[in-house]
């Protein structure tokens, strides 16, 4: 009888890394504060990269609504009921298709909308996820963290890494 692939993926832990305003340092690890890819405008989201590349390849999408001047910040993250959605038996055995995920947002959400990647964030909640890895569109082989519950009992831990902070 074949084994039903696992859902959730191993325990994350490291340093991950995120596009802020420093005018914003503070509430840095606070979440999205507008919709994205996987969350609506009132939905708290944290959206991670595990490596500053990917921070860099995430903001293409994203140029014309940052502020110009950008700093990448360091997250230490442990996190845990993650869909890692590179997997596509992880998916299925979610009850994700891929394509939903993968699709265009941005114009749907600014119409009015709701983003099938949206929909992807509910089926998760649904199963207990908190949160999700999400591959690059922009750059094969990159990857991102996104959160939607943390530093709160029983979600993940993220701590925003101080610059003077030693390695």
């Amino acid at each position: 009888m074949p084994r039903t692939p696992p859902i959730f993926a191993p325990t994350l832990r490291g340093t991950f890394y995120r596009a802020i305003d420093p005018a914003f340092r503070s509430s840095a690890v606070a979440g999205s504060r507008a919709a994205g890819r996987y969350s609506r405008a009132h939905e708290p989201t944290l959206y991670l990269s595990a490596t500053r590349e990917g921070v860099a390849a995430a903001m293409v999408a994203h140029r014309s609504a940052r502020a110009s001047a950008l700093e990448v910040a360091e997250v230490d993250v442990e996190a845990w009921g993650i869909v890692d959605l590179r997997d596509p038996r992880a998916a299925e055995a979610a009850g994700v298709d891929l394509a939903n995920a993968a699709a265009p947002w941005q114009g749907v959400a600014a119409a009015g909308g709701a983003p099938t990647s949206w929909a992807v964030r509910d089926r998760l909640l649904r199963l207990g996820a908190n949160g999700l890895i999400d591959p690059s569109r922009q750059r094969p082989g990159l990857w991102h963290l996104v959160l939607f519950r943390w530093n709160e009992e029983g979600a993940p831990a993220v701590r925003l890494r101080d610059a003077a902070d030693p390695r």
